[in-house]
């Protein structure tokens, strides 16, 4: 095998990783797919969102097509991701990002014989997530997840999602303050910056949320509520009333605000 891949992709292969496949050719179709391991929390405060994703890439790339090896696919070392040419993929949205190296780096590498490549890898990230928050808290809010190519143009390269299940949810996922509705709108954009008359490719992903309203009433608006009740309470029954019941109610009050204070810094679970 140590033969066959330095014959395929070593030094006297010929294999140069600087260059896309087809060069000067056609441009390099890249298809995408994701699965939702987990979603982190959503933050009104700073308008983002965190999530743990596998991300899955499958391109062709006719210089390494095989005909000398059995096998109809070779799995292989993330160490040999070095030795070819990947896609540049990045998140226009992202705010953080890392990858995943316990106990082993989380990357997968995949030959065919045809020359396809699968590459799949996990990350978790943090993405922008700009909010309209004017109906709050009975609002839904749509947040992105957007693909593009750092350096590569339409002429070179171009993102499809994958035609079978191109989002993919773990099953029973669930968040604490919102609720993720099923549907997922997938679409195509084009992107243009400020480098002459050109043309980026990007694949765009919304998700849809749901404020859980229950959950806030109970947590953060009936304790105020009760409050106000009690000291309407008490001027309708005794009148005047006594400088020392005012007291146990700003006592009350302070704790609330307090307790909300320190909830927004408490992770949700």
């Amino acid at each position: 095998p140590s033969d066959f891949l330095d014959k395929l992709m070593g030094r006297t292969s010929g294999y140069d990783a600087r260059i896309r496949p087809n060069f000067k050719g056609p441009p390099v179709n890249v298809s995408c797919n994701i699965f939702i391991n987990s979603f982190g929390s959503i933050a009104e405060t700073t308008m983002d969102y965190r999530v743990n994703i596998f991300l899955r890439q499958k391109w062709n790339d006719p210089r390494l097509a095989y005909t000398e090896y059995p096998d109809g696919s070779l799995d292989l070392d993330p160490s040999m991701l070095d030795s070819i040419w990947k896609p540049d993929l990045f998140f226009a949205n992202e705010k953080g990002a890392h990858f995943h190296e316990v106990t082993t780096d989380n990357k997968l590498l995949r030959i065919f014989k045809n020359g396809n490549v699968l590459y799949s890898i996990r990350l978790t990230l943090t993405l922008s997530c700009p909010m309209d928050l004017k109906n709050f808290p009975m609002d839904v809010q749509t947040c992105i997840m957007q693909l593009e190519s750092f350096g590569y143009t339409m002429n070179d390269l171009i993102f499809e999602w994958q035609e079978n299940g191109p989002v993919q949810v773990a099953d029973g996922l669930t968040l604490p303050q919102f609720i993720m509705k099923d549907e997922t709108d997938l679409r195509y954009c084009t992107k243009h910056y400020n480098t002459g008359k050109i043309q980026w490719e990007c694949l765009r992903s919304s998700y849809y949320y749901v404020m859980k309203f229950s959950e806030y009433a109970f947590t953060t608006n009936c304790s105020a509520r009760l409050i106000l009740g009690l000291s309407e309470a008490l001027f309708s029954f005794f009148g005047c009333v006594p400088i020392r019941i005012f007291f146990p109610l700003i006592g009350l009050l302070t704790n609330q605000i307090r307790c909300s204070h320190v909830r927004s810094f408490l992770e949700l679970i």
